[in-house]
């Protein structure tokens, strides 16, 4: 199997390639292409994979390109994870919305939009690329944020692509250490948009069958559940159910925008962290990924990666949380619109399982979020002025004229050299 990962020199690429190493069997990975710009960075992380991957004794071998079209030939997968504008275009879409007195982050409310509006254009010029390079039936996985608006994107250009995330793999893994299991005997009733999702459900298999422990969570230890998500105890009471911590930024919005403006942006801590592995990726002895690649973010990302691959090319048929089209699953959506809900994965294509009736408020703020998203993929797909504004008026954390005018203001400003339509 040929793999092909768009925006290799990121950081977080040896995680991924940790994965291939230790799950070698679920994914028999013969060669690896590294694509990105920046040569020297391609070049450190290709030669630690390649020390790592020989540390495992692991036979597949590791090439590099700065053209997408070269290393995307005759791929059998191709995974997107490129950031444009680098951490310097983060730090923009994690400050700038602090001039309205809106909370800044990266992959949502109106730094999320700015980065949508920078990344779509480029995702769906490389898409086209792996089009005409890669085999006929190759996937594309979506690693790059806002994962929602860019692989419906690339599902309405005819794209065979499904986005990923590490929110429910992360949950799993935490409940299954919780409850002393293995994370398969971990099954999420996990359901929303990419970073606007709950757990309405969290069932533990063991010998003694099957459990629920939801209730337990939020009675017996309602505290220890709440603090894991930084949130109010009582609010997970009311919903009955566990929110992702990127609820936190509608829940909790005017005291996450308090802490921001007294804290160093993420983007800056992540820089400072890049620095330092970098640093450490150049050493020719290290041949592991280093322990300062868990303060990156993205943990589990190379065993999320590995399954929903294994699958895509094996046709497995098991069950995992991804991002795709709605297709009936959320009745108040349209059909084309992609959801992040459990899924069942065949190599001819993905269906998302059943969810049940969803309550009034959580309903709500799904539609209201997914008919921004709409808006948000109507602006980078065709820029102006107006549609930016609109798109901004529109998403819950905005919501008011002035002040969606004045973030468009600061939006075209941060991100000028990015939008050509905005020149």
């Amino acid at each position: 199997m040929k793999l092909t990962i768009v925006g290799g020199g990121s950081t977080y690429t040896p995680e991924l390639l940790d994965g291939f190493a230790r799950m070698r069997d679920v994914l028999p990975i013969d060669e690896v292409w590294l694509v990105d710009p920046d040569e020297d960075r391609r070049g450190l992380v290709a030669a630690l994979g390649r020390r790592m991957l020989t540390r495992a004794g692991h036979p597949g071998t590791i090439h590099t390109t700065g053209e997408l079209a070269v290393g995307a030939a005759d791929a059998d997968a191709v995974l997107f994870q490129l950031r444009v504008g680098g951490q310097r275009a983060r730090y923009g879409d994690e400050t700038f919305p602090h001039g309205a007195c809106c909370i800044g982050q990266e992959t949502t409310g109106p730094g999320g939009f700015a980065k949508a509006l920078r990344t779509v254009p480029v995702v769906l010029d490389a898409a086209e690329t792996v089009r005409r390079a890669a085999k006929p039936d190759a996937w594309i996985v979506d690693f790059t944020n806002p994962v929602g608006i860019v692989t419906r994107a690339l599902l309405e250009r005819g794209h065979r692509a499904v986005g990923l995330c590490n929110v429910a793999i992360g949950f799993q893994r935490r409940y299954a250490k919780r409850f002393g299991v293995e994370p398969h005997q971990v099954r999420l009733d996990h359901v929303g948009l990419n970073h606007l999702t709950w757990e309405r459900g969290i069932h533990v298999m063991t010998d003694a069958g099957e459990r629920d422990v939801l209730p337990q969570l939020l009675t017996d230890e309602l505290a220890e559940t709440a603090e894991s998500v930084h949130m109010a105890p009582e609010l997970l009471s009311m919903l009955g159910a566990i929110p992702s911590y990127y609820l936190r930024y509608y829940y909790a919005h005017d005291e996450v925008l308090s802490e921001q403006l007294f804290e160093p942006p993420r983007a800056q801590v992540v820089a400072e962290t890049e620095r330092v592995l970098l640093k450490k990726y150049a050493d020719p002895t290290l041949d592991v990924k280093p322990v300062e690649l868990e303060r990156r973010g993205g943990a589990y990302y190379s065993e999320a990666a590995v399954d929903v691959l294994a699958s895509l090319t094996s046709d497995r048929g098991d069950v995992q949380v991804l991002n795709v089209r709605n297709d009936g699953a959320l009745p108040f959506l349209p059909d084309d619109h992609v959801i992040e809900v459990p899924t069942r994965v065949r190599t001819a294509g993905l269906a998302p399982l059943p969810v049940p009736e969803l309550p009034a408020d959580i309903r709500g703020l799904i539609a209201h979020v997914a008919e921004y998203e709409r808006l948000a993929l109507d602006a980078a797909l065709d820029g102006g002025r107006e549609r930016v504004t609109r798109a901004l008026l529109a998403h819950p954390l905005v919501g008011q004229w002035r002040r969606a005018e004045r973030l468009t203001d600061l939006l075209l400003e941060e991100n000028a050299s990015y939008l050509t339509w905005a020149s």
